[in-house]
């Protein structure tokens, strides 16, 4: 089943470990690893936060979908930003380069491992909190996942097992 998938993107919220999920499945498979938070940061020049710091959210976001939207490869694992799914052509875009896999991990632990919330480059509205943010983002990142994997209490290698055998059938 893997081999009619182009690539396989990972979605979800920011903490939910889908850079070093992503690392780890490339290698397993092989294949090349994209990032589409570096990406945004090497074309700017400028870390995230800075960015939406100096252009504000819907800047930031719009530029994040022309970034999106630029890509075009095969045999990826693309771990993308998690605000990613507020647009919708880069949405289409990525499920037309391959399968969108949602790894989902309660609030209560995003709120934990999130200790650098203000210098991360997180999307969110100023006074807004993880579980808001939470309730916020889950119904899109489920309207666009072709699949989500429920990553509590996993590890990182429990994870990427199952998005293995998911997307092998």
């Amino acid at each position: 089943m893997l081999k009619k998938f182009k690539n396989i993107i990972l979605i979800g919220m920011p903490a939910v470990g889908k850079s070093t999920i992503g690392v780890l499945l490339a290698k397993r498979l092989g294949w090349s690893f994209l990032d589409t938070d570096l990406i945004i940061q090497v074309g700017e020049s400028q870390k995230l936060q800075e960015i939406i710091d100096s252009r504000g959210m819907e800047k930031f976001c719009a530029m994040e979908e022309r970034y999106v939207l630029s890509i075009s490869c095969k045999k990826h694992i693309i771990a993308t930003g998690g605000s990613v799914i507020y647009g919708k052509s880069a949405m289409e875009h990525l499920k037309s380069m391959g399968i969108v896999v949602h790894l989902d991990l309660a609030p209560q632990i995003l709120d934990e491992r999130l200790k650098n919330l203000s210098s991360r480059g997180v999307v969110m509205a100023k006074g807004q909190n993880i579980g808001g943010l939470y309730k916020q983002r889950h119904p899109l990142y489920i309207r666009y996942a072709d699949m989500t994997i429920g990553c509590n209490g996993l590890s990182m290698d429990e994870i990427v097992n199952q998005i293995e055998r998911l997307c092998l059938g």
